[in-house]
């Protein structure tokens, strides 16, 4: 059953149209609300550094950002707290992700900082000011449902801006306590309501790059932050390879590819050639045509479920694979205790390591878990 909670809710504010939305809209309902915006990455930290952009304004999580979070509190006349978790951000996502990336993976930091920072930590601390819940700007839905005894994590409204492909990681506890106010608007309709509320960010463009990462360049951030830690870039040049073992040329170090890439690949060739394979251990990268690289099998690690407790049969769901694939038609089915083999209907694109893997039963997250070589 769920739980009776207090009035109080705390706000994760990250400056943004839709966490200051919220904001108005709880406020307007009576609720008492605190505002908590996580500091979690010194933006001038490794501005300029090896190539990197120097100008870092107006990205996510920016000290504009933390003004505009400030500025929404003050109009709402709510407490504001800026909560300072860089050490932990650090440790949980930033060298993760590089260490991902040098393993020749391609890792997701906004679900890694879900799970650890945004819906863990965050808990904590507005629960030790008082607030048994926290809302957020995701579009997802989430419910109770007491013949299953479980939270449901669901598809938002806008399915252009679903946002459950990076909280599959959530757990009962945090989907208890967690509101997503914005799962039944579209963003037309969030930007509506926050020019109602006299929000004067109404318009504010969405941020689009990882929070981290000036201009993007995440192959100059790892360059970038191994020099600022001391640290010498591992030696994992290698050859570049056809499926049938070809030997087209070498290449300067793993981290510099990811399944599915075309670009960059340092061969020419009469046709295009993509990223089919990575291989950590020998440094060897596997190239070859468009046609090959589909693939009809996945495993998945590090399983979280939602919708059920446990995976006790093979189930038909649909998978999703990156932040923008259309979810595809398979079979999973356990293989080990932590482990998931899907079997899809027809072969999907670029299946890449590091990446997460999303089941659905329909607008319902099932679970998920982070996809590993065969």
């Amino acid at each position: 059953m769920p739980e009776s909670f207090n009035n109080t809710i705390a706000i994760a504010m990250s400056g943004g149209v839709d966490s200051s939305t919220v904001a108005a809209m709880l406020k307007a309902e009576g609720h008492e609300l605190v505002g908590l915006t996580l500091q979690l990455w010194n933006q001038k930290r490794l501005a300029g550094k090896e190539g990197l952009p120097v100008e870092v304004q107006g990205r996510c999580c920016s000290i504009d950002d933390v003004y505009d979070a400030r500025r929404v509190a003050e109009k709402l006349e709510i407490p504001y707290y800026l909560v300072n978790e860089e050490r932990r951000f650090e440790q949980d996502v930033v060298r993760p992700f590089v260490s991902e990336y040098l393993a020749g993976r391609t890792p997701i930091p906004c679900s890694l900082c879900n799970n650890h920072l945004k819906f863990d930590q965050l808990l904590t601390t507005a629960r030790q000011i008082g607030a048994d819940r926290i809302a957020t700007g995701h579009y997802a839905r989430n419910e109770y449902d007491p013949a299953r005894g479980r939270w449901i994590l669901k598809r938002p409204a806008d399915a252009s801006k679903d946002q459950t492909y990076f909280l599959f990681g959530l757990t009962q506890e945090q989907l208890s306590r967690t509101m997503f106010p914005l799962g039944g608007y579209t963003k037309p309709e969030v930007r509506d309501v926050a020019r109602e509320h006299g929000l004067a960010l109404a318009a504010k463009p969405d941020s689009q790059e990882i929070c981290f990462i000036p201009g993007g360049d995440y192959k100059k951030f790892i360059d970038a932050y191994l020099h600022e830690q001391g640290e010498q870039m591992p030696e994992t040049s290698g050859e570049l390879v056809t499926a049938n073992g070809e030997v087209l040329g070498r290449h300067g170090g793993v981290h510099n590819f990811t399944v599915g890439q075309r670009k960059g690949l340092g061969v020419s060739s009469p046709s295009p050639l993509y990223v089919l394979q990575i291989d950590s251990a020998s440094h060897q990268v596997t190239v070859g045509g468009e046609a090959e690289l589909g693939t009809s099998t996945l495993r998945a690690r590090g399983l979280n479920w939602i919708s059920i407790a446990d995976l006790e049969a093979p189930m038909r769901v649909k998978v999703k694979i990156r932040h923008r694939h259309e979810p595809s038609w398979a079979v999973i089915e356990k293989i080990g205790e932590d482990d998931v083999l899907a079997t899809f209907d027809e072969p999907v694109r670029a299946v890449t390591p590091g990446q997460a893997a999303v089941f659905y039963d329909e607008d319902e997250v099932v679970g998920g878990g982070w996809i590993a070589a065969l």
